[in-house]
């Protein structure tokens, strides 16, 4: 079952465009719902218009793997980085994200293009933990184009589902 845990917007690039730069300061924002417009993004973030046609409107980032990584990387720390960290506005649970890749999909009413992976940059080490870039490849999440208006919001329930 395709579950929505968490929806992020943030209002600037922490780390796109930074390389050789210090990263960015702008917070990733948690939001019960947003608004996804077609061809343009998600209405208040960093990638809405960001030019035409762009594959990463909106990025969609497994629960699952937020949750291997914290094992695998943090099993003695005491509080875990949120899954904001990883700069992703969708935080998924109960998809193979990398299987949509090539494919249209719906989530909530709303339709996307699975584009390509979201594929980590050295900054996931920074972001998240030593070893996270590494951890990540093959596997950092979708970039998607969104194909039509509506909301997503955090599911609260048991009922969410995905149409492939």
């Amino acid at each position: 079952m395709f579950r929505i845990e968490h929806l992020y917007l943030s209002p600037g690039h922490n780390y796109f465009g930074h390389h050789g730069q210090a990263a960015g300061e702008h917070p990733m924002v948690a939001v019960a719902e947003v608004e996804c417009v077609a061809g343009r993004g998600l209405r208040g973030d960093r990638f809405f218009d960001y030019k035409p046609d762009y594959k990463g409107q909106v990025t969609f980032f497994s629960g699952e793997l937020y949750d291997e990584l914290c094992t695998m990387f943090l099993p003695l720390a005491g509080a875990h980085p949120e899954p904001s960290a990883f700069r992703r506005n969708v935080i998924t649970r109960g998809v193979d994200l990398n299987a949509l890749i090539g494919r249209e999909f719906e989530v909530q009413g709303v339709r996307f293009l699975g584009c390509a992976e979201c594929s980590p940059c050295h900054w996931m080490n920074q972001a998240f933990a030593v070893g996270a870039e590494a951890a990540l490849k093959g596997r950092g999440g979708l970039r998607a184009k969104i194909l039509s208006d509506g909301n997503l919001r955090v599911d609260v329930g048991p009922t969410a589902g995905v149409n492939r």
